[in-house]
């Protein structure tokens, strides 16, 4: 079977055209657990398929490194974009990707050489009540800003975002003192949390700039998620830290990404898209 790994700010993905391959789909959780081991596989963060549609000009499906089907993935989106573009898949520097989490548009900028370097995903609108999230509570239309959660004991605030998978973010004074590895895996699946949660840590150094980490739910600490980026840009206008219609540069571990959420509801994120290499992998029968 051949593959493209690409990655996205160092989010990296084992990338399957499924316009020329083909896997049953009782064989794509262990397909993507065997491709993202790094000593038996390729290593990644997970593999993601790009496949026709029949809504939209592509359709990606994300699984993580441990099997778990994801509904959505900014830097994978930015990946499928221009792997899309590049490989002749859509002719258009405009067109439209489906996702579980529902449709989104992308915008790709080509260079001198017709390459896409940069990318620019409409993710949407964000999902603010709690039954969207989801999150249990009997409060199912609220919004969740600032709420009190209990992880074994110790108390933390988080703010819920959902951008089509469901994000906790946490605003902290110094990113790099994150308690990370010990709140990351107890959020993750914390009860309140019915579909499991993406944990986010945001240091916000002004209303334009973040520092930014983050715990994927199925995958542990990576060096960017997409979704995460657009979620804290969110959460920072919910809890008065930023303005809509305002640029808001997020410094995530494996570089930067530009994300507005606009007044009229959407939120825009930019960003690079890169590939690591190609090749043939066995797959077992």
């Amino acid at each position: 079977m051949n593959f493209t790994k690409m990655h996205g700010l160092g989010n990296s993905y084992i990338y399957i055209n499924m316009f020329e391959e083909n896997i049953p789909e009782e064989k794509l959780a262990e397909t993507a657990i065997h491709l993202a081991d790094p000593n038996r596989g390729i290593g990644a963060d997970g593999m993601i398929l790009i496949m026709p549609s029949s809504s939209c000009a592509v359709k990606m499906r994300v699984f993580n490194n441990d099997g778990s089907e994801a509904k959505n993935c900014g830097n994978g989106l930015r990946c499928v974009a221009k792997y899309s573009f590049d490989k002749g898949l859509v002719h258009q520097s405009q067109f439209s990707i489906e996702t579980l989490g529902g449709p989104v548009q992308a915008t790709v900028y080509p260079d001198e050489q017709g390459m896409v370097q940069n990318v620019t995903i409409n993710m949407g609108q964000p999902q603010l009540k709690r039954s969207q999230i989801p999150m249990v509570g009997t409060q199912r239309h609220d919004q969740v800003v600032g709420e009190q959660l209990d992880i074994s004991g110790e108390m933390v605030e988080i703010t819920a975002v959902s951008m089509g998978n469901p994000h906790a973010v946490q605003f902290v004074e110094s990113i790099e003192n994150a308690p990370i590895m010990a709140h990351g895996p107890l959020l993750e699946k914390h009860e309140a949390f019915p579909d499991w949660v993406n944990v986010e840590w945001v240091e916000v150094v002004s209303p334009s700039e973040l520092h930014f980490r983050v715990w994927e739910r199925g995958t542990g600490v990576t060096q960017a998620c997409g979704t995460g980026a657009c979620a804290a840009v969110v959460a920072s206008v919910l809890n008065g830290y930023s303005e809509q219609d305002v640029e808001v540069t997020v410094h995530l571990l494996g570089g930067d990404l530009t994300v507005t959420w606009l007044s009229e509801g959407n939120v825009i994120m930019t960003g690079p898209a890169e590939y690591i290499c190609t090749g043939a992998v066995y797959t077992h029968s």
